[in-house]
């Protein structure tokens, strides 16, 4: 049990660490450069609805998303502890300062996204078990927490698909990972349709490859 606590306590540490580290990165970064290195990322994230192949679930929005958290995502990827094979290919030869510029770009995007059409019950029940997300994401998924993602608005069914991966392992998060465990697959779908039927300033920009 200690062991554990301790093993816990570093791993805590080493994301804080990290973290600042990030903080730092996106502070010095170059949105300008970064929306040359992103139009690679736009092909996907900057068409609306777009789906995902294989396991259908809609591509996330990521224009206004916390620059922080999308350095950390795109790590994650980097380093495989985010199983995405077509996201892993694409971080794979980026450095810090290139997800710096990235994240820079996306995060500048103004834009609110469109509450999902959800059911009501489930996102009654969302609401109710949403309680423990709240210190990290925010009582509607919004907040103001740069190292944690914006949830409010975002696609139903890529909080689905995130919430399973992150209880399956494929997204391995020591924070993420112990609130997922225990949920059921009901509980996922209501948190999911909790957060994606608020208003939030999330957005799936409108691009130039699409104009």
């Amino acid at each position: 049990m200690l062991k554990n606590i301790r093993k816990t306590i570093v791993s805590a540490a080493a994301l804080v660490a990290a973290s600042l580290l990030s903080i730092q990165a996106v502070s010095a970064a170059d949105a300008i450069n970064g929306e040359k290195l992103s139009q690679t990322c736009l092909g996907c994230h900057g068409a609306p609805g777009l789906r995902n192949p294989g396991t259908v679930y809609a591509i996330p929005m990521i224009g206004g998303q916390h620059s922080e958290y999308i350095v950390s995502a795109l790590k994650a990827y980097k380093d495989k502890t985010r199983s995405h094979k077509t996201m892993q290919a694409q971080a794979s030869n980026l450095s810090d300062e290139n997800m710096a510029d990235i994240a820079a770009f996306f995060s500048q995007m103004e834009g609110n996204s469109r509450p999902s059409l959800v059911s009501a019950a489930k996102a009654k029940m969302g609401e109710k078990v949403s309680a423990s997300c709240a210190t990290c994401h925010g009582k509607i998924g919004d907040g103001d927490q740069t190292s944690f993602p914006k949830l409010a608005g975002q696609y139903e069914s890529y909080l689905v698909q995130a919430l399973k991966d992150y209880r399956s392992g494929d997204r391995n998060n020591i924070i993420m990972s112990g609130q997922a465990t225990n949920l059921s697959i009901g509980e996922i779908e209501a948190l999911s349709a909790w957060f994606s039927s608020q208003k939030g300033g999330l957005s799936a920009p409108e691009t130039k490859i699409f104009k």
